[in-house]
């Protein structure tokens, strides 16, 4: 039946409810979905009632936003047990969320863009507020085609309506998964802009550090990319780990459990995160590659 490890909904930059999202899973015959929407666990309580409705397993869970050599590094945090202890531990990042989102609409007003917080806030509604939602509103308007000009043209690192924010260092990042009782897997490692040698140094130092896992099995690579990544996660004592990055509307090339059309996460990975979780007890010790 397969998993999805990976997807957003409407509590951070996705176009589906918790609710919405958990049926679609079952629908599909998923045999379990893990709700990682960016730095907050708002929509888990939804998506709890919803699996439970529907016979599906819900493994609750967040993405953050670490920082890297002044860039970002995904993680996510899966099987969490204490959601309501890992939401109180992200209220800074979620406060310098805010600040930045600030700092965007100002950039995009000194372009002469048109936009207002008000306006994003609605395009968003009552989840965490992220550039996606201020993509979305762009193309609206007509500033942009679509999502993807939105963020080559104003919104991506290095244009003119970018804006930095606080972040979690990596090591502090694992350690936050593991005190909410749960593992650290590294989202979508190819977006770091690694390869080989140094791809492998680098997650030499984050297994060393507590990382559980990396996402091999990801829906936007090939699946020659996902198999090399498997191994390579292997290779150091990582567990191959995967999902889709479903956003629905705002990556509409991203379908739930199957990314663009030919990923199935197998039953086992969840299987193998939740045995480290259960062999760890909150007291793992960091690994070495």
């Amino acid at each position: 039946m397969g998993v999805d490890l990976h997807t957003h909904t409407t509590a951070s930059d996705g176009s589906d409810s918790p609710f919405d999202l958990v049926e679609a899973a079952a629908s599909l015959g998923l045999s379990a979905v893990a709700v990682t929407d960016h730095d907050t666990t708002q929509g888990l309580e939804e998506a709890g009632e919803a699996a439970s409705r529907v016979g599906i397993e819900l493994v609750r869970g967040v993405e953050l936003s670490l920082d890297w050599r002044g860039g970002a590094m995904h993680m996510l945090v899966l099987l969490v047990r204490r959601p309501d202890l890992l939401h109180s531990r992200l209220a800074p990042v979620r406060r310098a969320r805010m600040r930045r989102n600030l700092q965007i609409a100002e950039h995009l007003q000194s372009l002469g863009v048109e936009v207002t917080m008000e306006e994003v806030k609605q395009e968003g509604g009552e989840g965490t507020i992220g550039r996606p939602h201020f993509a979305s509103l762009l193309a609206k308007k007509g500033y942009v085609a679509d999502i993807q000009e939105a963020f080559s043209r104003y919104l991506g690192r290095g244009c003119p309506a970018y804006a930095e924010r606080y972040r979690l260092a990596p090591d502090e990042g694992i350690r936050l998964a593991h005190a909410v009782g749960g593992v650290a897997v590294l989202a979508h490692p190819l977006t770091l802009g690694l390869e080989g040698g140094d791809l492998s140094d680098l997650l030499g130092d984050l297994a060393a550090q507590g990382m559980d896992g990396m996402e091999a099995y990801y829906g936007a690579y090939e699946p020659p990319t996902r198999r090399t990544l498997a191994k390579l996660a292997r290779r150091h004592g990582l567990i191959p780990a995967g999902g889709s990055d479903y956003h629905g509307r705002f990556k509409p090339q991203i379908g739930l459990g199957v990314g663009r059309g030919d990923l199935t996460v197998p039953d086992r990975v969840l299987e193998e995160l939740r045995a480290v979780a259960a062999t760890a007890s909150n007291a793992r010790q960091p690994r070495g590659s």
